[in-house]
C-alpha cells in the first residue's frame, strides 16, 4: 500500500512538471523601475524556456509607438527573451509580451519601465 501512495505521488509531481507555464521571473529594465539613459535592450527571463517563433514582445512609449526592433531573441537555453530598443527619450514606456513555452502553454502579461528625465 505505501508503494502504490509513492507512485501516486510521484506521478502527480511528474505530471505538474509536465504542465508547467513558462512566467515572467524578471525584467531588465525591472518591472516599474526607472532607469537612467537609454537601455540598449529590454530582457525578459522567464521560469521555462519558451519558443520564439511563437512568442512576442512589444515596447510602445506614451504615444502607442512602438520603440522595439526586430523579433525577440532567446538567451540561456531559451528562458531569456531579448529584444532591441530603439533610443529612448525620457518617459514611460509599456511592455507587452505573449509567450508560448516549449510545451505548448501560452502566457502573457504587461508591465511599465521609466527613463528619467
Amino acid at each position: 500500500m505505501i508503494r502504490f501512495i509513492v507512485l501516486v505521488v510521484a506521478a502527480c509531481l511528474v505530471g505538474q512538471a509536465a504542465f508547467a507555464h513558462a512566467f515572467l521571473d524578471r525584467a531588465s529594465p525591472a518591472v516599474g523601475s526607472e532607469v537612467s539613459g537609454s537601455p540598449p535592450t529590454l530582457n525578459l527571463t522567464y521560469t521555462e524556456p519558451v519558443e520564439p517563433l511563437f512568442s512576442t514582445v512589444e515596447v510602445t512609449d506614451a504615444n502607442g509607438a512602438r520603440v522595439d526592433e526586430g523579433r525577440p531573441a532567446t538567451q540561456d537555453d531559451g528562458r531569456v527573451l531579448s529584444v532591441k530598443l530603439k533610443t529612448l527619450p525620457p518617459g514611460v514606456y509599456a511592455v507587452t509580451w505573449h509567450v508560448t513555452s516549449v510545451d505548448t502553454h501560452k502566457t502573457e502579461g504587461h508591465f511599465t519601465f521609466s527613463v528619467k528625465r
